[in-house]
C-alpha cells in the first residue's frame, strides 16, 4: 500500500468511516448493460430519473472524465434491535432503520468533505489534485463501485453486503484526479442462501440479483406517487416508510458492527410510532416532527397515505376514527387510502362477528 493511501485509510477511520477502499471509475463495465435491461423491462417504475443521464449513471468515468480514482467509504448504521419486531404491533408503524435517526446524507456528506479537504492538503498543494464527493444523490453506481473497490459484494437482493459490516452500512464516494493504488474487488459469498429472497413480502425479486422496484415496499412507500395498486396494499403490512426485511434476513448480519455515529441511533419516537398519531399530521405538523429526517422529503400526503394502508391492515377497530377523519382529505390519494382502510377494518369486524 502506498504511503498516501495508508494515511488516507487511517484518516477515514478517524473521521468515523468503518471501511475505505479504492477502485478506478472504469472498473464497473458491466453496469450499462444491466441498467439498460432494468429500464427496458420497466422495473424502475416511476423513477424516471434513473432513465435520465444513463451515460453517466452507467459509466462513472463519463461523470467526471478527469477522475483517476474513486475512494469508496462505508459507514455502519447497524440497529440495536431486530427491525422487524414491530411488524406484529398492529397499532404501530414500522420505519426503515436508516430513517429512524438523522438524515445520513447530511451527516455523511460533511464527513466526506472533511476527508476530501484533508486529501488535497496531503497531496502537497498539487494544483492538478481535485476531488468531488457524492452521497446517493448523483448518477453514481455506488453499489457496483463498492464491490469493485472491495467493500463488499452485491447480494441476491442487489444490496451491498460485507463480511465485516453485514447489510447495515451507508456508502459514500470521493472521486479524485489523483492516481491511487486500488484494492481487490470482492467476490460473492452468498452461496446457495436465499434468505433475503424468501423474506420479501411482495416477491420483488424476479430472480437472484434482480429487483423489480414496482413490487418493492421501499419503492412503494417512498418513491411511488399516487395510489398503490390495491393488490399490493395488504402486503405492505405496517411498513410506513421503507422496508428492511431482505436486509434483516441476511445471515452475514451476525458479524455486523454496531453503529459508531450516535446520530444514526434511532429516535425513541420513531422506533414504533403510533399510527393514530401519525395519521393526524397536517403539513406543518409533519414537517416539524420529521425535521432533520429523510422521511421529510416524501411530504405529508404520501406519508399519511402509507399510514392509512397500515391502519387498513391492522385489524384494529380502535383506529377506525383515525381513518374516518381523513375521508374528505384535500389530497385525493389520502382520501382514497382512508376509504380503503375503513373498508378493510369493516371487513375485519364483520369476520370477527361471524357476518
Amino acid at each position: 500500500m502506498d504511503e498516501l493511501k495508508q494515511r488516507l485509510v487511517a484518516r477515514a477511520i478517524e473521521e468515523g468511516f468503518d471501511e475505505a477502499r479504492i477502485c478506478r471509475p472504469r472498473d464497473v463495465g458491466h453496469v450499462p448493460e444491466r441498467l439498460e435491461e432494468f429500464l427496458a423491462l420497466g422495473r424502475h417504475g416511476q423513477m424516471g430519473w434513473l432513465a435520465e443521464r444513463t451515460h453517466w449513471r452507467g459509466n462513472p468515468a463519463a461523470l467526471w472524465p478527469e477522475a483517476r480514482s474513486v475512494i469508496m467509504l462505508a459507514e455502519s448504521y447497524t440497529p440495536e434491535h431486530d427491525p422487524t419486531e414491530t411488524h406484529a404491533r398492529r397499532d404501530r408503524g414500522t420505519i426503515s432503520v436508516y430513517a429512524r435517526g438523522r438524515d445520513y446524507h447530511d451527516v455523511m456528506k460533511k464527513r466526506l468533505k472533511r476527508l476530501a479537504r484533508w486529501l488535497i492538503a496531503e497531496a502537497g498543494g498539487d494544483p492538478a489534485a481535485q476531488v468531488k464527493v457524492f452521497v446517493d444523490t448523483a448518477p453514481v453506481p455506488e453499489k457496483p463501485l463498492g464491490q469493485a473497490a472491495g467493500l463488499g459484494w452485491q447480494g441476491k437482493h442487489t444490496n451491498l453486503l460485507s463480511r465485516r459490516l453485514g447489510s447495515w452500512f451507508f456508502l459514500g464516494s470521493i472521486f479524485t484526479t489523483l492516481e491511487m493504488e486500488t484494492d481487490t474487488p470482492e467476490s460473492d459469498h452468498c452461496g446457495a442462501c436465499r434468505a433475503c429472497l424468501d423474506a420479501c413480502p411482495t416477491g420483488a425479486f424476479p430472480a437472484p440479483g434482480q429487483l423489480d422496484a414496482r413490487r418493492c415496499i421501499s419503492y412503494l412507500t417512498i418513491e411511488h406517487k399516487g395510489p398503490v395498486d390495491e393488490a399490493l396494499r395488504p402486503l405492505l403490512g405496517n411498513r410506513i416508510y421503507g422496508c428492511d426485511d431482505c436486509l434483516a434476513a441476511c445471515p452475514w448480519n451476525k458479524f455486523a458492527q454496531a453503529a459508531r455515529e450516535v446520530k444514526y441511533h434511532a429516535r425513541d419516537d420513531l422506533l414504533a410510532p403510533r399510527l393514530a398519531e401519525l395519521a393526524a399530521f397536517d403539513d406543518a405538523g409533519f414537517r416539524a416532527f420529521f425535521s432533520g429526517s429523510p422521511i421529510k422529503r416524501i411530504g405529508r400526503d404520501r406519508f399519511v397515505r402509507n399510514v392509512l394502508y397500515a391502519i387498513g391492515n391492522s385489524g384494529d377497530q380502535a383506529l377506525v376514527a383515525a381513518a374516518r377523519a381523513l375521508l374528505d382529505d384535500p389530497d385525493p390519494t389520502v382520501a382514497d387510502a382512508a376509504a380503503w382502510a375503513l373498508n378493510r377494518l369493516q371487513d375485519d369486524a364483520n369476520r370477527q362477528a361471524g357476518g
